[in-house]
């Protein structure tokens, strides 16, 4: 068996019984870390929903952050008919913002549902398929860019980072459906 098939096996193995877990830390300054790099391996045919939990969606940046999570949702889970976000309520501006990504993904029928809470702290993604991500800074974990020409402006794997901690692990009760 090739070590690949075994990894793949074992992987398996660990989800069934609801021990797989996997830590990556995200170091200042650190690039190669774009949604792709994270998200991609988790983001498959069989993901239907998804529940975002961010209190910090609420700023320009953060917004256009959730339109790019958005769009590699869209273009790798073929199947996802439904988001859900999990947000602090940031005023009309952000309103304004969210609508437009609603609008936006509804054109893909993708329906995004928004929750307003003020009690929410922690961050986290949850996909129909089991898989938990949880991101120390959630999707805000890219620096602004120096320019509007330099480097990772548009490639997310070339834009440094802030620090965080990725957790990933599998829960057999999770299925959302």
């Amino acid at each position: 068996m090739k070590r690949a098939e075994q990894i793949k096996e074992l992987i398996e193995k660990l989800k069934r019984e609801g021990n797989f877990h996997e830590q990556i830390h995200v170091e200042n300054d650190s690039i190669g870390h774009s949604y792709n790099s994270i998200f991609s391996r988790f983001l498959d045919q069989d993901v239907d929903n998804i529940r975002i939990e961010d209190p910090y969606i609420r700023t320009h940046h953060q917004c256009q952050n959730l339109v790019r999570f958005s769009e590699l949702v869209v273009k790798k889970c073929t199947q996802v008919r439904f988001i859900e976000l999990i947000t602090v309520n940031s005023g009309a501006e952000q309103a304004k913002w969210l609508n437009e990504v609603q609008n936006s993904l509804l054109q893909r029928k993708v329906n995004l549902k928004i929750t307003y809470s003020d009690t929410l702290h922690d961050r986290q993604i949850t996909l129909s398929t089991g898989w938990i991500i949880k991101i120390g800074r959630g999707l805000d974990y890219f620096k602004a860019p120096q320019t509007k020409f330099s480097l990772g402006t548009f490639d997310l794997d070339l834009r440094p980072c802030h620090e965080t901690t990725v957790d990933i692990f599998h829960s057999n009760t999770v299925r959302n459906k």
